[in-house]
């Protein structure tokens, strides 16, 4: 099976030996710790311009702004929306009074108050050009998917419980003036599956690859600092780390980073280690305010550019993923423009080294990619089409070329849905019904099951379609409703030839912003050879669920 590489923070380090499995709430907690015993540095530093101390996460742990009513004529000229008369009261723990006892104490009381609020709610956080299309919570976003940017002109507001803590201690303002946020989040999945034979017998499911068990999924650290896209006044800079350790690790590395961890053979006959590191993210953007209505240049390790799930477990409508989503590119390290030419038009243009791979490794290819997405009804629809790499797709480690198709349509303030289309194929790649063509095989990249068995190699393409109907049920819970269809011509992808349906109901369902419960049912078919339990079953049929907790 071909694992696939996605993200959410961090640019590669050079492979190593040491891999850390260090729990990451922990060392956020010590962090902190050691930070404020030396507060007085900290009170030192100047206040810079950042992404506006609102911030809408990726985990999006604070609502944003209420869409307006449809309609064209009354859409948004990039208008920011006037603070409120009244100067927001300050709290009563802010930064600046006496500090609320310790770190330890003002941690769990910032938990507290998300679960069973007292505090008034601030402003509406100011934005440029049309407003959120939803809010988080219960939804994982506040505007349609899109990889390698910033959202330009909306704002980035966060408000998790550590740096609640830290802006309620004895030099809360320090912290805020410094515009660097720090957080994460624990995510651990169960699953009860009809598979059970071998080590990952749910596979190609993903990311739930051990059947009837309980598994430590992502446990996440960000440290990062946002632009401010809302002003149009001066340029800005941010920057991303996102380290991720646990399970997932096997779909998120790239070659070249950390990968001895997944391309290494294990005893029991798999490849790579159970659980592993991997910096999916890290990256800096630069914000020109005055080109258009606004350009971000992303360079580093970012999350690739198309696709409606992400690799990052809070920003996904379900626990599992879709097979579309799991057999694509999932980073990509290079250089990313994003032109927001008005409100109704956005381009993106870069280069890459191609998907997960570094640019030093052997594989790395010079890949291009020119995407294109166009908004109406004050964004409440869009479609996305991406030519996401741009190359020869000569067989190598997961060098695809593929070209995308996706539209967003919000229904009305409860409903709406997403719909994505992709094609992509690896050329020259080695067949697997011929031996001689077994030395041009790399781990973890399949070959293909060509036509005839006296081919060497032969064209792979592959291609799927996938659509979510959503529907919220309150401001802390929705229900989603997955189908797709996806076909392996070659079995390049999936190490399987087949087409394949999948059929996934789930419900999310909030506690504060804080903690979010997924359970899922989900039924999957492959139609012309087994795929499932290890290659022995046509259908699988599982229960399964998740636990994100924020930090």
């Amino acid at each position: 099976m071909e694992l696939k590489i996605h993200t959410f923070f961090t640019p590669p380090p050079p492979e190593s030996n040491h891999m850390i499995r260090v729990p990451f709430g922990f060392l956020a907690l010590f962090i902190s710790l050691q930070v404020e015993c030396r507060a007085q540095s900290l009170s030192g530093n100047s206040p810079s311009d950042s992404h506006s101390a609102v911030v809408t996460v990726a985990s999006n742990l604070n609502p944003a702004q209420p869409r307006a009513a449809d309609d064209d004529d009354a859409q948004a000229k990039n208008v920011v929306a006037e603070p409120s008369a009244e100067p927001a009261a300050e709290p009563a723990s802010s930064a600046g009074a006496a500090p609320p006892g310790g770190f330890l104490k003002r941690l769990f009381q910032a938990y507290a108050e998300d679960w069973h609020p007292t505090m008034p709610s601030g402003p509406e956080p100011l934005f440029r050009g049309d407003p959120a299309v939803v809010t988080a919570p219960p939804w994982p976003f506040t505007v349609w998917p899109m990889g390698g940017t910033v959202n330009i002109g909306q704002p980035f507001e966060i408000s998790t419980p550590l740096m609640t803590a830290l802006y309620n201690g004895p030099h809360g303002d320090a912290w805020k003036n410094s515009k660097i946020d720090i957080y994460g989040w624990g995510n651990v999945g169960l699953n009860i599956s009809s598979s059970h034979n071998g080590p990952y017998a749910n596979a190609p499911a993903a990311y739930d690859l051990i059947a009837n068990s309980i598994q430590p999924d992502q446990f996440t650290l960000y440290i990062e600092r946002q632009p401010d896209t809302v002003q149009t006044d001066h340029f800005d800079w941010g920057f991303r780390l996102t380290n991720l350790w646990g399970l997932d690790y096997r779909f998120t590395t790239s070659k070249g980073i950390f990968s001895q961890q997944l391309l290494t053979p294990q005893n029991n006959g798999t490849t790579g280690q159970k659980y592993g590191y991997d910096p999916v993210m890290a990256y800096i953007d630069l914000y020109f305010p005055h080109v258009f209505e606004g350009l971000d240049v992303r360079i580093g390790r970012y999350v690739s550019l198309p696709d409606i799930e992400a690799q990052l477990a809070p920003n996904n409508y379900t626990y599992t993923h879709s097979l579309l989503y799991a057999y694509d590119c999932y980073t990509q390290s290079g250089i990313n423009s994003t032109f927001k030419i008005s409100n109704h038009w956005t381009l993106q243009i870069g280069l890459s080294a191609g998907c997960d791979t570094a640019i030093w490794t052997s594989d790395a290819k010079l890949t291009g990619n020119v995407c294109l997405a166009y908004f109406w009804h004050q964004s409440a629809d869009e479609i996305y089409v991406c030519a996401n790499s741009i190359n020869d797709g000569r067989y190598a480690y997961n060098n695809l070329a593929a070209y995308y198709f996706t539209w967003y349509h919000k229904i009305n303030s409860k409903w709406h849905t997403d719909t994505e289309t992709w094609y992509q194929y690896e050329s020259q790649t080695p067949n697997v019904l011929n031996p001689a063509a077994a030395s041009l095989l790399e781990t973890n990249a399949n070959g293909a099951y060509c036509n005839h068995a006296n081919e060497l190699t032969c064209f792979a393409p592959d291609w799927a379609i996938l659509n979510y109907v959503n529907r919220e049920l309150g401001k802390k819970n929705f229900i989603s409703i997955r189908n797709e269809f996806f076909d392996d011509l070659k079995g390049q992808r999936t190490g399987y030839k087949t087409s394949y349906t999948e059929q996934t109901i789930s419900w999310n369902h909030w506690v504060g912003t804080t903690v979010l419960f997924r359970p899922e049912v989900r039924y999957e078919h492959a139609f012309d050879a087994p795929a499932y339990n290890s290659g022995t079953k046509k259908t699988q049929i599982m229960f399964a669920g998740d636990i994100i907790w924020f930090f």
